[in-house]
């Protein structure tokens, strides 16, 4: 199984930042490659429009609104993993002002080498935390 986890500061209290990215329908509020969620299931699945046509269904699996967390799996979509479960978590940073926002991942390559797998999460996790700091003048 490979993982993935990536994080950054934020110069913003963890409150902040949960407001905008902390509902499980909010992902293209702050992420610049979904065009448009949907939810269905009563709130616990999200059907994901992307930039370029492709689309992902994702089941939400926890949600502490409290600890500013929520864990979801892949259901269906465009991504060589299979297996995916993923964690978002803002908290706070121990010590300093503002806080840090962790996108982490486990999942089984599909269709593509690991390092190939390992790399796209990436690239999805970064450019979505890449924005966060554009949206928080960072």
């Amino acid at each position: 199984m490979a993982k993935v986890k990536m994080s950054t500061p934020l110069p913003v209290s963890a409150d902040q930042v949960w407001k905008l990215i902390g509902g499980f329908h909010a992902l293209p509020d702050w992420h610049p490659a979904v065009q448009k969620s949907e939810l269905a299931d009563g709130g616990r699945v999200r059907r994901l429009q992307l930039m370029g046509g492709a689309s992902l269904v994702e089941r939400m699996e926890s949600f502490d609104d409290n600890d500013h967390v929520y864990t979801y799996t892949l259901e269906k979509g465009a991504l060589p993993v299979a297996n995916y479960k993923s964690t978002v978590r803002v908290r706070n940073e121990e010590g300093k002002e503002g806080c840090v926002v962790e996108w982490s991942g486990d999942f089984v390559p599909a269709g593509v080498p690991e390092n190939d797998a390992v790399a796209t999460m990436q690239g999805i996790y970064q450019a979505g935390l890449d924005n966060l700091r554009k949206l928080f003048n960072v």
